[in-house]
């Protein structure tokens, strides 16, 4: 007698994953495509690959970038401290990582813009040696460090977890000093979730709008992101030349995120070699 599940079957439970995907994901991007193929080519490249575009996008995936790789360094080790030591106030830490998730991005941006402006409390201090961050691409990248440093913790925090310091036991009982165990025990563990994190965080930051808009400045070839030309095509009724720019960086952003993957999978295959 087949024993029954109280869970439903894989039928209906991938027919539901199938229509939610659909409807959710996949015929909104259908819509994108669609609305912005109708352009004609010469249109879309009017739009889309004009000089003010190619300088957003260089800096919305450049920005990204870099505070993605920002966060990579130091993610690691605030979820190595998270995990690893027991010090007054961890719960206060713990809880400020994931500040940025529960903080409204226009108030993010409003607050760092604050802090980071000439006449800022952090601002002032850097104005002096020449250092200027907002409404600068210094200030993009700022904000985006901010809002994509949960991504990276909260992804590498668990599997420091399942290593336990034991591991590194082991490794010193065998001989293995400190940076040996870090390379070859440690580091091949957690860099398959290191680069989950880093894609997460920078496909967070290329379309992050809120914290940034502020910060920026917004000044033409200088530091004006990406989406801020979405905005501005449908503030113009120009739908077609927002779904444009979107469209191209969509295709941009799945290109980076699938080549991330493939270094994933050969992080994977290594280790289990």
């Amino acid at each position: 007698m087949v024993e029954r599940s109280i869970m439903p079957g894989f039928g209906l439970t991938m027919g539901f994953t199938v229509f939610y995907l659909s409807v959710i994901v996949l015929i909104p991007l259908s819509a994108v495509f669609i609305k912005s193929a109708g352009m004609g080519f010469e249109a879309f490249a009017e739009v889309a690959l004009s000089k003010r575009a190619l300088y957003a996008y260089r800096l919305s995936f450049g920005a990204a970038a870099i505070a993605a790789t920002i966060n990579a360094v130091f993610g690691l080790i605030v979820a190595w401290v998270l995990v690893r030591y027991e010090f007054p106030g961890k719960r206060l830490v713990n809880a400020l990582v994931d500040l940025p998730f529960a903080l409204p991005t226009a108030v993010a941006g409003i607050a760092l813009t604050a802090l980071y402006a000439p006449n800022g409390w952090i601002g002032s201090l850097l104005a002096p040696y020449g250092i200027k961050v907002a409404f600068q691409p210094l200030g993009v990248v700022v904000a985006l460090t901010f809002i994509g440093l949960p991504f990276v913790v909260r992804t590498v925090e668990p599997v420091l977890a399942d290593l336990g310091p034991e591991v590194e036991e082991a490794a010193a009982s065998l001989g293995a000093g400190r940076w040996q165990t870090f390379a070859r025990v440690i580091w091949p563990a957690i860099l398959p979730a290191l680069a989950t994190g880093f894609a997460l965080a920078f496909a967070r930051a290329v379309g992050e709008y809120g914290s940034v808009i502020f910060i920026a400045g917004n000044m033409p070839y200088k530091s004006e992101i990406a989406p801020l030309l979405i905005v501005m095509q449908l503030e113009q009724y120009n739908v077609p030349g927002a779904t444009a720019i979107a469209v191209t960086m969509l295709l941009a952003s799945f290109a980076m995120l699938f080549a991330i993957n493939l270094l994933q999978g050969w992080s994977r295959r290594r280790m289990a070699a």
